[in-house]
């Protein structure tokens, strides 16, 4: 059965109400399980409901965060978590960028969520990403196009822990069903590619340790 990697939830996600959801969702979590690659299911605001052992294992080597394991929301985990271009590669460019856009699309719909309003404080207190996010999402956007922001179809670097994967790349897939759509939950799966194919190799991030862990790509406006 799928489930929540890293342990027990301090305060469990709520489970939609009437015995078919549930039951559903307990059916749904058993098919996860099923996958070979690391697939999950989250809400709106990224929060993970459904996460498979495959989904554990991929970010298995990551260090504690307090608000940002990939297990409880990948929003901020692929935005403020230290490790998280030591998986996910060419993090800046190919992950955190498409992200911040599917983060302003989500507040625009839902612009009196807090917890997403959690999130667009902590990227204001970082000014380097805030510049990105006020100044540069929209440059990327017009620049690539609504495509390239898209989860689905997209060909990413990932770094995985297990060397038989090492550098390689996944196409992510959005296979969300009807009625996991009606509970306003969205499914991703990381259909990992063979890292024989000839690919460039994602770069892992230098960090120094106790900088902030924000965007760099896009430098702040000129005054």
């Amino acid at each position: 059965m799928a489930y929540q990697a890293g342990g027990q939830r301090p305060a469990p996600r709520p489970v939609p109400e009437g015995l078919e959801a549930q039951a559903y969702l307990q059916d749904h979590a058993a098919l996860l399980e099923a996958v070979a690659f690391p697939s999950v299911v989250f809400d709106h605001r990224w929060d993970v409901v459904l996460a498979n052992g495959a989904f554990e294992a991929l970010f298995r080597g990551v260090g504690p965060h307090p608000t940002a394991m990939p297990w409880d929301n990948l929003l901020r985990f692929v935005l403020f978590h230290p490790d998280a271009g030591t998986v996910l590669g060419e993090h800046e460019a190919r992950w955190c960028l498409p992200m911040l856009a599917h983060f302003k699309a989500a507040l625009e719909r839902y612009g009196h969520d807090p917890e997403l309003q959690a999130v667009r404080r902590e990227i204001a207190q970082d000014p380097i990403m805030e510049a990105a996010y006020r100044h540069g999402l929209p440059h990327w956007i017009r620049a690539v196009g609504d495509e390239a922001m898209e989860h689905d179809g997209a060909v990413r670097p990932l770094i995985h822990p297990d060397p038989r994967w090492g550098a390689t790349e996944c196409r992510i897939v959005g296979d969300t069903p009807r009625m996991l759509q009606a509970m306003g939950y969205t499914r991703l799966t990381l259909v990992l590619r063979d890292p024989r194919r000839p690919s460039a190799a994602p770069r892992r991030p230098r960090r120094t340790p106790g900088t902030p862990t924000h965007l760099t790509v896009v430098p702040a406006p000129d005054a």
